[in-house]
């Protein structure tokens, strides 16, 4: 039990006095990279598949 105790006053202290949290100007930063970086792949993701589908249409088509 001793154990866990120490595991959680080490984590609170790592926490509240170690770690560097960014600022809200580096988390505006960070959400807006994150974002255009999904876009991007998620419009690549869709262009992939439209061709594919095109491709399979074409290889075999509706009866």
């Amino acid at each position: 039990m001793k154990k866990i105790v120490n595991y959680f006053k080490e984590t609170y202290d790592e926490l509240a006095h170690k770690v560097t949290w960014p600022t809200a100007k580096d988390l505006q930063n960070s959400v807006v990279v994150v974002s255009v970086a999904s876009l991007i792949i998620a419009l690549v993701v869709m262009v992939m598949d439209w061709i594919f589908n095109t491709g399979m249409t074409l290889m075999f088509p509706a009866a």
